[in-house]
């Protein structure tokens, strides 16, 4: 039965082994006098901006989360003044937005010094070949804003 007794929920975790869960589920158990504790193994990454104290990945979050807010702001900016000035400021908005999010997946995923010094080169080379391939097109071509408005169109 899924009862509590004498105010105590004692849980156990139910399909603890299942590859189908990302975290386990936890039913009462009658049985068990202290409760049963999950525990993982959590890989701790070190920090990007190391130092204790240091307020660099504080004003790290902020800024993606500025630049998420601004790339929302761009967007109907982009639609009612299509211009080379906003053309270019989503070239770079976006390529650094795309930078950052990747640089957290390489983070969570990317192991050994070996593996990170090459997914970081191949990361920066990625977000320049990027944003260079923007800009050209934005010089050479009809730029982003029209492009967006040329899908939406017919």
């Amino acid at each position: 039965s899924n009862a509590c007794y004498q105010n105590s929920c004692v849980c156990v975790p139910l399909f603890y082994q299942s590859t189908l869960l990302a975290r386990p589920l936890v039913v009462p158990h009658k049985y068990q006098e202290q409760p049963y504790q999950l525990t993982a193994k959590i890989h701790a990454s070190q920090a990007l901006y190391a130092g204790s104290g240091s307020k660099a990945a504080s004003l790290h979050w902020t800024a993606e989360r500025v630049l998420s807010i601004l790339l929302l702001a761009m967007g109907p900016a982009a639609y009612f003044n299509p211009c080379p000035a906003i053309d270019y400021s989503l070239a770079a908005a976006l390529t650094l937005h795309g930078h950052w999010g990747i640089g957290q997946v390489l983070t969570d995923y990317v192991h050994g010094d070996t593996k990170i010094k090459l997914a970081n080169a191949g990361l920066f080379l990625l977000s320049t070949v990027t944003f260079a391939g923007l800009c050209y097109f934005n010089y050479n071509d009809v730029g982003i804003c029209k492009a967006i408005a040329l899908l939406w169109s017919k």
